[in-house]
């Protein structure tokens, strides 16, 4: 009986201690990465090693699902708990889109904040920003703070969409304040070139239709208009090393 007693003590002990010693909590989230993609899950033609090392370490799933199958909404979801189709205005945000989350509801980050972690958001956004309009040229809010986010490195919407700039801390980075950032998906501002007009200054020819033929950043024209800010555009090689850079900083 008494050796019972010891093992339960012991037990109960050791989560006292797991439980002060909180796990780091990293969630990798991925557009457009289907189940196959991984060659821990079969891809042949493409090795993913740091991922199947994730994988090998972990635990593999082979009957999951999304609640959205798509930007936004798959954000969306994750973050706050709740079905995206059942609630208005979770489609996939235009890149000047407002804050879709209230911010006096419960999320994932906010829920964490309270158990004592530090977090943190760095890489795709695509929630919408601010409220009635975004002024990108003053801090930004409310965004990922208000919804539980200590910290944030985010591209505002899609790497496809304007305006194509990092917000850091709700402040676009490297922002000159007498180049100000204009942003519109109705109509041209500024006299930036797009690929419509400007197709011979695109890395790669654009086809009819295609939607991507607006405001050109790093060669590449994009859905939405944009002008100003050119110092804070960033490098679409660059991309990954930045957000990788700055998830190891944190």
């Amino acid at each position: 009986m008494k050796k019972n007693v010891l093992l339960l003590i012991l037990f109960v002990f050791n989560i006292t201690i797991w439980a002060q010693q909180k796990p780091n909590i990293i969630i990798i989230y991925a557009d457009d990465l289907g189940y196959g993609d991984l060659s821990c899950y079969g891809m042949s033609k493409i090795s993913t090693p740091n991922i199947d090392k994730l994988a090998k370490q972990g635990l593999q799933f082979s009957n999951a699902h999304s609640t959205s199958a798509t930007c936004t909404p798959s954000r969306y979801g994750l973050l706050t708990g709740k079905y995206p189709w059942k609630q208005n205005g979770t489609g996939i945000a235009p890149g000047d889109a407002s804050l879709i989350i209230p911010t006096n509801k419960a999320t994932l980050p906010s829920m964490l904040q309270k158990a004592g972690y530090t977090t943190a958001v760095i890489g795709k956004w695509h929630l919408g920003l601010g409220t009635n309009g975004i002024d990108w040229n003053t801090e930004i809010k409310p965004g990922p703070k208000e919804v539980g986010f200590d910290y944030s490195f985010i591209m505002p919407a899609t790497l496809d969409r304007v305006p194509c700039v990092y917000v850091e801390n709700g402040r676009v980075l490297n922002l000159d304040p007498k180049d100000p950032i204009t942003v519109s998906y109705k109509e041209k501002v500024g006299n930036d070139p797009t690929g419509k007009e400007n197709p011979e200054q695109l890395r790669m020819k654009p086809y009819p239709g295609q939607g991507h033929n607006e405001t050109i950043v790093d060669s590449i024209s994009r859905i939405g208009y944009m002008s100003g800010g050119h110092s804070a555009y960033w490098k679409d090689a660059d991309i990954a090393g930045d957000i990788t850079k700055k998830a190891i900083s944190f």
